[in-house]
């Protein structure tokens, strides 16, 4: 991915970084850690490349083994 160097969205500064992603794959949420990823300074839009959202599809399709397990609340408004 080439690196961005302002935001589509605000024009703000955009940066390389890895992060902690919440992916959804049919229905069902998945947290992934260690993401590669490009993050707006300004207003916090996400970019990824390609090839990184490839590899978090594959991961859940793959049902890989989770490192960890969490409990996620559910509201309702």
């Amino acid at each position: 991915m080439r690196a961005l160097r302002t935001c589509p969205f605000c024009k703000g500064r955009v940066r390389t970084q890895r992060i902690e992603h919440v992916h959804r794959w049919k229905g069902a949420l998945y947290i992934l850690r260690n993401v590669p990823a490009e993050t707006c300074t300004q207003c916090g839009e996400t970019f990824f490349a390609p090839v990184a959202l490839k590899a978090m599809d594959q991961i859940v399709a793959q049902r890989t083994k989770a490192k960890e397990h969490r409990s996620v609340p559910v509201f309702s408004l």
